[in-house]
């Protein structure tokens, strides 16, 4: 692309956001919907401020999207949010439309937010050839040091965080979440140390949470005043994630957890049923006139914790677009290399599908014409899976993928959790080193990226078992690297007794293989060939699947060296596989996995 044609583009889509506030265009309005529906006539921040008791809301009642309004005598809290398929032109996705109402969103460029349009993607070079990747899922979600969806639980009267909530902070109706935000202070975070241990373990590219589904963004956002730059660590966290990790030539991903906001905060607005505070409204009902006085004083707590809403409302269409605008922004602001949506297929209809267009759009304008984006969606339909790069979490693909794809875990809770520090052993409760290992293998013989969580205290530091994982993993990279950067699936991802169990939240399958499961990765010029045990082997090795009569048509065998050391291996290319015999003199500082490299004439 000449230089003044990618001028010509940025300005197109600096442009593009200047946008008009009244969504619906001529022509555009929806049969079988009541006026209103799907039409952007104040914005999410004019939203949260209308009273109570004047808010409209839209919902399907016996086929039909309906008004109506909180009905607080029998109102009761979303959970995770299934919202049904709407008789709309186009369809629906996440209960909203999914043609937008709002026109020029997805940017300049060959990308369209259509999945015919999307379907031109493909994953860039880089991305498959850096196969790991490491991912700190901050926020002030880790302030109790009490694992994951503390936000929410600490709200339901009943749950361990709630009562943890009480012993530690007191009452959620005068110490809520957004007094833990403030607490999230960051203090003795490193991020070049952080950075610098992470590449020395391994990963090709780093990953950091830019919102969860608390709706709190870490970076200085300008459609979210609840961000990292105004509360707590006072500081961009993104921008100083990117800086640290592109300063050592590192990819930046970030993840977007915020479209699941409307459903999963609702609890925020409820009250204790039974004690001596029953009845008494959480935190989460609070309006910015009584944040006067207040350390949180111009604040509004509903753009944190939502407006309180019928338990069938649809995602009113100013919280769409908030969604929408602050997505955007993070893009527009720190240009990242992946971005990940928390949710099935893209967030929250014509949002989700403008912003792909519009993220791939970007990236191409960014760097001179060439598509080196990876976008992340979850439980995509097979006809649709190469619109995007498709993410298991915590699970595995029970075969080679024709598409790239992404498997993820965390060592521990995705939020830091002290109780696993606290259980005896080099490890503590967090995953063993040698199953992260393992699960990396899986995952690339099978065209797949893995992903691996190391959840940070609330001072931006790690703890020592923590780091004592990332040292294991760090010594069987250092010696094993060339197994798994920038190879490709074989002709078969491996062979032995055992498998993993196919999907997302499978990842204990893991934990079965051992030194017979072998798997396979290949060289892009497949000329060289990685066997990978899962374990090591005490006994002499067969590969059946490379031998001269097997279906797998392996080719003649010429070299086969043990990574990690220079001593000559014992080996016999015959009818029923390959025969090894591994050095007895030798033994690896890390046995997790043994990498063989087979050349081929």
């Amino acid at each position: 692309m000449q230089r003044r044609d990618f001028c010509k583009l940025m300005a197109a889509m600096a442009a593009s956001s200047a946008l008009p506030l009244r969504g619906q265009t001529a022509g555009n309005a929806l049969a079988n919907a009541p006026a209103g529906f799907d039409a952007l006539t104040m914005d999410y921040a004019q939203f949260c401020a209308t009273p109570a008791d004047e808010r409209v809301f839209y919902a399907l009642v016996n086929g039909q999207i309906v008004k109506q309004r909180l009905d607080n005598a029998n109102w009761t809290p979303t959970a995770w949010g299934k919202p049904p398929a709407l008789p709309v032109p186009g369809g629906s996705w996440d209960g909203v439309p999914m043609r937008s109402p709002i026109p020029n969103l997805a940017g300049t460029g060959k990308f369209k937010p259509t999945w015919d349009s999307l379907l031109q993607y493909e994953a860039p070079e880089w991305y498959r050839d850096a196969k790991f990747g490491i991912w700190a899922h901050w926020s002030p979600q880790c302030v109790p040091e009490d694992g994951d969806w503390y936000a929410r639980n600490m709200y339901i009267q009943g749950q361990p965080q709630y009562k943890f909530q009480q012993e530690h902070y007191g009452p959620p109706s005068t110490f809520g979440y957004k007094d833990l935000c403030a607490q999230w202070t960051l203090l003795n975070w490193d991020p070049d140390a952080l950075i610098e241990r992470y590449q020395r373990a391994g990963a090709r590219f780093f990953i950091t949470l830019a919102n969860h589904h608390d709706s709190f963004d870490t970076w200085n956002s300008k459609h979210q005043p609840w961000n990292a730059t105004a509360i707590g660590p006072h500081r961009d966290v993104v921008g100083t994630w990117a800086t640290a990790a592109r300063k050592r030539g590192m990819r930046l991903g970030v993840t977007v957890h915020q479209a699941r906001n409307w459903w999963w905060f609702q609890p925020s607005h409820g009250a204790d049923k039974t004690g001596p505070l029953a009845g008494v409204p959480y935190d989460g009902d609070l309006t910015m006139a009584q944040g006067k006085g207040q350390w949180w004083e111009g604040l509004d707590p509903h753009r944190l914790y939502n407006v309180k809403h019928p338990h069938d409302a649809l995602p009113d269409i100013s919280y769409v677009k908030n969604f929408y605008d602050r997505t955007r922004d993070l893009i527009d602001q720190h240009n990242p290399d992946l971005l990940y949506f928390d949710n099935p297929r893209v967030p929250l209809g014509w949002a989700g599908m403008n912003l792909a267009a519009y993220f791939y759009n970007h990236n191409m304008a960014t760097h001179g014409g060439k598509l080196e984006a990876v976008l992340n969606g979850k439980l995509m339909p097979p006809k649709i899976a190469g619109a995007l790069v498709a993410d298991y979490e915590r699970g595995f693909s029970s075969e080679i993928l024709p598409h790239a794809w992404q498997s993820e875990t965390c060592i521990g809770e995705w939020h830091y959790q002290r109780k696993l520090y606290e259980q005896p052993g080099e490890y503590g409760g967090y995953m063993h080193p040698r199953d992260v290992i393992h699960w990396l293998i899986d995952t690339v013989s099978k065209n797949g990226t893995f992903i691996l969580n190391i959840p940070g205290k609330p001072d931006g530091t790690i703890d020592s078992k923590e780091i004592a994982v990332l040292d294991k993993i760090t010594t069987w990279m250092q010696i094993n690297g060339d197994a798994i950067y920038a190879t490709r699936p074989w002709k078969i991802y491996g062979e032995g007794p055992d498998s993993v169990k196919s999907g997302a939240f499978q990842g204990n399958s893991i934990r079965k293989l051992n030194a017979q499961d072998i798997r396979f990765t290949r060289n892009k010029q497949n000329t060289e060939i990685y066997a990978l045990t899962m374990g090591w082997p005490e006994n002499a090795m067969l590969i059946k699947s490379m031998g001269t009569a097997a279906s797998t048509n392996p080719g003649r065998i010429e070299h086969v060296q043990l990574l990690g050391t220079g001593e000559r291996l014992k080996w016999k290319q015959r009818a029923d596989g390959l025969h090894i015999e591994l050095p007895k003199s030798y033994h690896p500082p890390v046995d997790f996995a043994a990498a063989l490299k087979v050349s081929l004439a």
